[in-house]
């Protein structure tokens, strides 16, 4: 700790502090009976690493059967009100042109808005759509709960900068599926897959729009899933590739067997985790002034790069080394989610 007690935090990210940090996985259920199976397991692995390490999004699109929507929404709503304490649970409503997006609001913002750590929006074309979904959360008066959006479409990504400047949206997805299918037969399907949608040039760019729009915004970029769900090591790929190459910070899930390599995948290497802690306890006692570790020069554009390193451990679950507890104890600076 420094000599002033500064939060690192406070200290080192400025403008950057107002970046949302999310767990970076989103699992995603629909089925009553998966929706109870994924609090569960949130609660217990929330027990066993001491925090909250994924979302369980609580599915109304996919979800709700054909003519049920109204009976899926309140299931949902009673879900969320009534999770264990501590648990970080969402809504995927009905996208804003849909017959119940409507209903879909007022009663899960209306009934759990207290609940909720978000909602997700898909099939978002524009910020229209957006203020289309902020009047809805403002008629439930939930104008506390941060919405997530879900871009499908070319149209979509072209305006992701202006969505992702919109102060409401938290987080931007990517609809692999429904943006492969609206290119016409352009794209081919194998672009679906694991290992196409990293090759396919116009999905590698729709990915890269919507991270760059997301970092530019201080947003959350979100990657889309791996259908593929009983194929371990194409999820490790994938999500390996999304964080280390695409600048992704987040990851869905669609199956209980991918959350763990999702939580890998995107946390540090633990000596990474190591030379972040001892290098920030160093650079805490020098004051955050510029300090030569191994040779090398370290100063508050490095502190920023090592502190989120912590951060990121802090948020999959991993073991932090003593020196980097403490600030962990204290209240975050910045805003959290």
């Amino acid at each position: 700790m420094s000599a002033t007690g500064a939060h690192p935090a406070a200290v080192l990210m400025g403008a950057q502090a107002s970046a949302m940090r999310l767990p970076v996985c989103d699992h995603y259920s629909g089925v009553e009976a998966r929706m109870r199976k994924s609090l569960e397991l949130q609660a217990a692995m929330a027990a066993e690493l001491g925090r909250c390490v994924f979302d369980v999004t609580l599915d109304c699109e996919d979800g709700a059967p054909v003519g049920r929507e109204r009976e899926h929404a309140a299931l949902v709503a009673h879900l969320a009100r009534t999770a264990s304490p501590g648990a970080r649970v969402a809504a995927r409503v009905h996208a804003v042109d849909h017959p119940a997006f409507a209903e879909d609001m007022a009663t899960i913002a209306g009934e759990a808005a207290t609940r909720l750590c978000h909602i997700m929006v898909p099939k978002v074309e524009s910020v229209d759509d957006v203020l289309h979904a902020e009047k809805a959360l403002l008629a439930a008066s939930a104008g506390q709960v941060p919405l997530h959006v879900l871009l499908e479409s070319p149209a979509a990504i072209q305006r992701a900068f202006e969505i992702a400047a919109h102060p409401r949206v938290q987080s931007i997805s990517f609809g692999l599926m429904d943006f492969v299918s609206a290119h016409a037969g352009a794209i081919p399907a194998s672009a679906m897959g694991s290992q196409g949608q990293f090759e396919h040039p116009l999905v590698v760019r729709a990915k890269l729009e919507i991270a760059a729009a997301c970092h530019a915004h201080g947003k959350v970029p979100s990657h889309c899933v791996v259908t593929e769900f009983n194929d371990a090591d194409a999820l490790r790929t994938a999500a390996g590739r999304a964080a280390r190459q695409l600048g992704y910070t987040r990851m869905w899930s669609i199956h209980p067997a991918q959350i763990r390599p999702i939580l890998e995948a995107f946390a540090p290497a633990q000596d990474e985790i190591a030379q972040a802690a001892q290098l920030l306890s160093t650079a805490a006692h020098a004051d955050w002034a510029p300090v030569s570790v191994d040779g090398v020069l370290h100063d508050r554009a490095s502190y920023r790069y090592f502190w989120q390193v912590l951060e990121r451990a802090h948020q999959t679950g991993r073991a932090l080394p003593a020196a980097a507890q403490a600030w962990f104890a204290q209240p975050a600076a910045g805003p959290q989610a």
